[in-house]
């Protein structure tokens, strides 16, 4: 289900339609403000719930509600999309991203709408195999029109010190990779015994260690099963590449990490699976890990999490897996009615 805050961010939900239809995924959609028509949008929302919605999408600009108030009413994923109107569209960004705990949204760039609907997609792919190779299948074309990109700029190489190198890329056959086992030091951290977890959960850097704990301290609480490990694309690739290829079986991933926050992108580049990503304030409040998450080029879609917010990261994926499990929903729910009613997490 598609909810528009004014039917001027058609435009952005044109982008996400043509990615349905290419998915072969059915929708709605519907024009509802959150500020002008409450009731409407919480009408729409609680009876698209009952009669099997599985995601919403929502799209809006300025200080952008909508999708805080779609998560409002109902158990189902949120994917936002803030819509440029003032401010670049950060105002839309921020009032989509930094939900309170309990209510988590997932949020895209400003202006992706293909991104929205591509999150959208991997979700319902998590219990939908057609879905899947949909999805795999754009992610070859993606590839392709890289490739003639690339090929379109060697007449435009002419200078006399231009040498092309040919080189063999690897394809996902040929790699090869050492099963990584976690140090004494880094089972300290994290600890998990499932040998078919539905979660991976990574962390760039120890300084994110906080946030990453409470993220598997809320996984915990509602019985998901997750791997996780610390470990950098950047200073130790290997590392990252062997645990990828280790926990290629898990349903999702989330990926918590501070400063250029290139962990969420190093996931997304190795999986085709939803990654939700969790910045953490380590140096400008944050601001660059948040920006550094959420402003990914079409086709590579990160669910971002406010700053910090460890615990929406948990409980965004508690809804992705309830979809299909009728326990883990329970359990989400559970947990999320003690928290509005305590606050005590």
């Amino acid at each position: 289900m598609i909810l528009l805050g004014s039917a001027s961010d058609f435009t952005i939900a044109e982008k996400a339609i043509n990615i349905l239809q290419t998915m072969e995924i059915p929708y709605d959609l519907r024009v509802a403000s959150a500020h002008r028509t409450h009731q409407k949008v919480k009408s729409i929302v609680e009876e698209s719930t009952k009669n099997g919605v599985e995601v919403f999408m929502g799209i809006a600009g300025l200080s952008a509600h909508l999708p805080g108030i779609i998560a409002a009413n109902t158990h189902k994923p949120v994917v936002a999309v803030p819509v440029e109107v003032k401010l670049g569209g950060l105002d839309a960004m921020f009032a989509s991203v930094q939900m309170p705990l309990g209510a988590p949204v997932a949020t895209v760039g400003i202006d992706r709408g293909e991104n929205g609907a591509i999150l959208a997609s991997q979700i319902i792919g998590i219990n939908n195999m057609k879905v899947r190779e949909n999805l795999s299948a754009m992610r070859k074309d993606f590839f392709f029109k890289v490739d003639k990109d690339e090929a379109k700029l060697e007449d435009k190489l002419k200078g006399p010190y231009y040498s092309k190198i040919s080189f063999k890329l690897d394809t996902a056959e040929e790699k090869t990779f050492e099963v990584h086992t976690l140090d004494s030091n880094e089972m300290s951290n994290y600890e998990s015994d499932h040998s078919n977890p539905d979660v991976a959960v990574i962390a760039g850097s120890y300084s994110d260690i906080k946030v990453a704990k409470k993220t598997t301290k809320f996984l915990d609480k509602m019985n998901i099963s997750y791997d996780s490990l610390v470990a950098s694309p950047i200073r130790n690739p290997v590392k990252f590449e062997d645990f990828m290829e280790q926990v290629e079986d898990v349903k999702l991933f989330i990926a918590i990490s501070g400063l250029s926050a290139h962990v969420t992108g190093a996931v997304v580049a190795y999986t085709e699976k939803p990654v939700i990503g969790v910045p953490c304030n380590i140096r400008l409040g944050g601001f660059d890990a948040l920006l550094s998450m959420v402003d990914m080029p079409p086709g590579v879609p990160v669910a971002t999490m406010g700053i910090d917010s460890g615990g929406n990261g948990a409980l965004f994926a508690a809804e992705l897996l309830g979809i299909g499990n009728e326990q883990l929903k329970d359990n989400f729910l559970k947990f999320k009615s003690s928290i509005c009613k305590t606050g005590n997490f």
